[in-house]
């Protein structure tokens, strides 16, 4: 990977969703391409404009380094965060990643625990005859679990729903619902369900890192593609789902880029940044 330019006073924050927004599933050649074409942009924009750069994303360091090496990507950013934003990791300029400690004091004083996400799974089966299924393909972080709900019929999915969301606050649990996207690997007609600290997420990334860099909501960028995009793309000045983005993405977010993917970036940012 290549050894990234740290400016010493950040002026801008790009943020990116990583999988089906920065990084390409199918990773057709001209995806790819493109993919290569904003790698070198972002590098001088660094430079040029002392932005840093964030993947904000539900995959786990691991899966992003297997992914990026099927790519043939070399472009690190300066922040990653991981695991749906559980986990927040900043890159020193010789490659190696650091957690950053006031992000890890906030999870550890959530008091978020396994064992009280399985109580509330259990809950829902035994009580509301609500059946998660654990995304064992993933494994779970220690700060995130994952599970598929699958639509039986829409009333059912109406009343479910809004039942898990309402027992994660109650139990004090950051949840995620949205509809998966198969171009990522997900089942068709299932949903996404996260359980995560209170207090984290993409929004809170989001909001932690501009505090962290002391950069202003108007000098940041995010990108997305799906429904656990839309907070972090509305937290950001500048928010953008990409051409790619899923229907239940594009009903609740109206700024579209007009391409997908990185070429879809590439437009936007040459855009705001006159270049």
């Amino acid at each position: 990977m290549e050894t990234i330019h740290i400016p010493v006073k950040t002026q801008y924050l790009i943020l990116f969703d990583f999988d089906e927004t920065y990084f390409p599933h199918e990773c057709l050649p001209e995806q790819l391409e493109s993919v290569y074409e904003l790698e070198q942009y972002l590098k001088t924009l660094t430079l040029s404009h002392q932005i840093k750069t964030a993947w904000i994303t539900g995959s786990s360091i691991k899966q992003i380094q297997t992914k990026m090496k099927m790519a043939g990507m070399t472009h690190l950013p300066h922040f990653i965060a991981s695991n749906l934003g559980t986990d927040l990791w900043e890159l020193s300029s010789d490659g190696t990643w650091t957690a950053i400690p006031s992000w890890q004091q906030k999870i550890q004083s959530s008091g978020y625990s396994r064992g009280e996400v399985e109580n509330l799974i259990a809950e829902l089966k035994q009580i509301y005859n609500i059946v998660l299924h654990e995304q064992t393909q993933f494994g779970q972080s220690g700060y995130k679990m994952n599970y598929y709900y699958y639509a039986e019929s829409t009333v059912k999915t109406q009343y479910d729903l809004p039942v898990i969301k309402h027992l994660a606050s109650r139990s004090g649990i950051g949840n995620n619902i949205n509809q998966c996207n198969p171009k990522a690997g997900d089942p068709a007609g299932a949903y996404d369900v996260d359980f995560i600290p209170a207090g984290t997420g993409k929004k809170a990334a989001v909001q932690f890192l501009m505090q962290y860099n002391q950069v202003p909501p108007t000098n940041t960028l995010a990108f997305g593609d799906s429904g656990n995009d839309i907070e972090m793309l509305q937290t950001a000045a500048h928010g953008y789902l990409l051409q790619n983005a899923t229907a239940e993405a594009k009903s609740c977010h109206k700024s579209i880029a007009p391409y997908p993917y990185a070429k879809g970036i590439l437009h936007v940012c040459r855009q705001f940044f006159q270049g």
